[in-house]
């Protein structure tokens, strides 16, 4: 069903919404209006939408699976800001959407968009010695996770409810091999500057399968810092993290127990074998080309929950390689990609692709290295504008969200081939132009899940995925 978009505007949806590789690869996207370039067919055009919210090639189409304001089945509203999101299945064709809602502590506004409600309604309902933090009011922050059954086969939702509470600014994360949501905080608030109570920065684990609102247990030893996005090599249990800074770093963390990270383990950061302290971002001079790989070296971390917010600056300062807000992550084949979303001469985004070592995280990785490579780099602001949130397509091509609030050129949905090419699979038409987030496939490939941050909606998108042409 597509929004009728008075009921954008009414009740509490109204807090909501008025809150080998081309070394430079060409458009598919432009903007409304203007005329596509169409050197990558992808599925071809993007065919305007008649509700004005999500231009989909021919043949695709959307229903809205979720909105913020709505009422879960806990009788909290569904909150604003969904950004990072996991797919998990579960019995027959139902599976667990489990959402980060980014919603900083510190924000008036965004404790208005909480699932309390806009003038907290409801936030009585809400027990705040289950979240892991509070104002100093007592009342619980509005950062979190939902967690939306959703049946694939009858194409509806069957339940949804509040599964993390307490936390703040939960912008991305990833999913883990057994079956949980790992939800990262994008911010350092502590008590000494905001109106919280204890310090944030840190990764939370979900469970799918909850169904209720989960322990919070800040999983300290990886670190404290403005986390983004993780993923989990399934082969080693090793897990890598990107840092949402200008000058931030690229993490692994290696369990002490693969599969157990509430048991801790080693942080470490990356940098490049024959470079150390080197500048991945290439802002004022070319560290790296495109198709350029570097050997890495991993630096360990010591202080990890660092109460001064300097890990990253310790880490350069020791050797670490320097990322442009390092975002999205994904595993794909034994290999990951990532983005920096501010990377390039452009700043406007590079993604980059890690093969580990055959002895990752072992003594043997000396002499094997893990390498690095700059798989694209933005060179025009309609080919990429900010990559966020990835993922991988059952088809083997990347997904990724733009994240820019430009007033000229509209955010997309764009897929990448391995070769490095580019075309469009969506457009935001909807006004203010938000981002993209949590793109995330069914088990079975055939729905392509995803976030509006404003107005606050999570849709599913199905069409002849299998048609693409490069």
């Amino acid at each position: 069903m597509r929004p009728d978009r008075r009921q954008l505007f009414t009740g509490s949806a109204a807090a909501v919404a008025f809150a080998g590789l081309a070394r430079n690869v060409k458009a598919q996207a432009a903007p409304a209006g203007e005329t596509y370039i169409n050197d990558v067919h992808g599925y071809g055009p993007l065919m305007a939408d008649p509700d004005k919210l999500l231009d989909l090639p021919e043949g695709f189409t959307y229903e809205i699976v979720s909105q913020s304001g709505d009422t879960m089945d806990d009788g909290l509203f569904v909150p604003g800001q969904p950004d990072g999101m996991g797919c998990f299945p579960l019995d027959g064709t139902r599976v667990a959407l489990v959402c980060n809602h980014e919603l900083k502590g510190s924000s008036a506004l965004h404790r208005n968009l909480g699932p309390g409600g806009f003038h907290q309604q409801r936030i009585g309902l809400l027990d705040a010695s289950k979240g892991y933090d509070t104002y100093k009011d007592g009342r619980a922050l509005p950062g979190g996770t939902t967690t939306l059954i959703y049946d694939l086969a009858t194409r509806r939702k069957v339940s949804q409810h509040l599964s993390l509470a307490g936390t703040s600014t939960n912008c991305c994360g990833g999913h883990t091999p057994w079956g949980s949501w790992l939800t990262c905080e994008e911010t350092t608030e502590t008590p000494a500057t905001r109106d919280v109570t204890k310090p944030h920065g840190f990764v939370f684990e979900v469970p799918a399968t909850a169904t209720g609102l989960v322990d919070p247990v800040p999983l300290k030893a990886m670190g404290r810092f403005d986390h983004e996005a993780v993923c989990i090599d399934p082969r080693t249990g090793i897990v890598y993290e990107t840092e949402d800074q200008g000058d931030g770093l690229f993490y692994r963390f290696i369990p002490k127990t693969p599969g157990k990270l509430i048991e801790g383990g080693r942080l470490q950061a990356m940098a490049f074998k024959d470079k150390p302290r080197a500048d991945t971002r290439n802002w004022d001079s070319a560290e790296w080309a495109v198709r350029d790989w570097r050997e890495v070296v991993w630096i360990d971390m010591d202080d990890v929950e660092s109460p001064n917010d300097d890990l990253r600056l310790r880490g350069h300062a020791s050797g670490a390689a320097l990322v442009a807000r390092g975002e999205g992550i994904f595993w794909g084949d034994n290999e990951l990609y990532m983005t920096a979303t501010s990377g390039g001469p452009l700043k406007r985004g590079q993604i980059m692709r890690y093969i580990p070592s055959p002895d990752e995280g072992q003594a043997g990785e000396t002499s094997r290295p893990g390498r690095i490579q700059l798989f694209t780099e933005s060179t025009d602001l309609r080919t990429m504008n900010m990559a966020d949130n990835i993922c991988i397509a059952p088809w083997g091509h990347l997904i990724v969200c733009e994240d820019n609030y430009s007033s000229d050129i509209r955010n997309h949905l764009k897929g990448v081939t391995p070769d490095g090419q580019v075309y469009a699979i969506g457009r935001n038409v909807f006004a203010g132009n938000s981002e993209f987030a949590g793109a995330v496939f069914s088990p079975d490939g055939e729905v392509l899940f995803v976030n509006i941050m404003y107005p606050g909606i999570t849709l599913a998108i199905r069409g002849p995925w299998s048609s693409v042409r490069t």
